[in-house]
């Protein structure tokens, strides 16, 4: 399976990790990702940004780069020149600090946040490694090594899970269907969110929802 990477990825990302993850007699069997290491920054992608529930609806939270010259994925540097993460944590304060499991992760998550990883890539594997652990799927990430054109390679997710384009793949793994929000009286339910949404209102259940056990 090949996946971008991405800044606290959306649910049907962590779908697809957790997708061949198994539990047998003789203990956890992890799943198996490669994250495109090889490609050029992309904008307008799940990259540098992810998306919330919040009260006045769905808000974007994105992460501010450096532009320079070099534009390869691993070498992208976060710009901590703007004080995104203080009001990055404010937004996810925000917004969830009524949900039913936020204290419990709250200062964890915001740790990852606030340890200034240089580079996006650093940045996106750190918080992508937290939520696996948070939500108990076993995966080991791999990195690719050389870049393979879209369509060359199986599984090729890359391009699939994007913000401006919808995707069938909670309902392709017969995981479509809705869970607790804070605000879904006042919108109803909210699909394409970030991990963090599930986390926060299903806690230790979370894997209950990413795959059926």
């Amino acid at each position: 399976m090949l996946l971008s990477t991405a800044y606290c990825p959306p649910v049907e990302y962590f779908a697809l990790l957790a997708k061949d993850f198994t539990l047998s007699p003789d203990g956890v069997i992890p799943s198996v990702a490669s994250l495109e290491a090889c490609e050029n920054y992309q904008k307008q992608s799940y990259r540098t940004r992810c998306r919330i529930a919040a009260a006045e609806g769905v808000e974007d939270l994105s992460v501010p780069i450096v532009h320079g010259e070099d534009r390869r994925i691993t070498s992208v540097r976060v710009d901590y020149s703007v004080p995104w993460v203080l009001r990055t944590c404010r937004a996810i304060d925000s917004a969830y600090y009524s949900s039913p499991y936020f204290e419990h992760y709250r200062d964890d998550l915001f740790a990852v946040l606030e340890d200034r990883r240089e580079t996006l890539f650093d940045l996106n594997l750190s918080l992508i490694r937290f939520f696996l652990d948070k939500t108990g799927i076993a995966c080991n990430l791999l990195q690719t090594e050389s870049y393979a054109p879209p369509g060359s390679v199986p599984d090729d997710y890359r391009e699939v899970i994007h913000p401006k384009r919808n995707n069938t793949i909670l309902r392709d793994l017969s995981l479509e269907r809705p869970y607790y929000q804070v605000f879904s009286r006042k919108y109803g339910f909210v699909g394409g969110l970030s991990i963090m949404d599930l986390l926060f209102n299903e806690g230790p259940d979370s894997i209950l929802y990413l795959k059926r056990l």
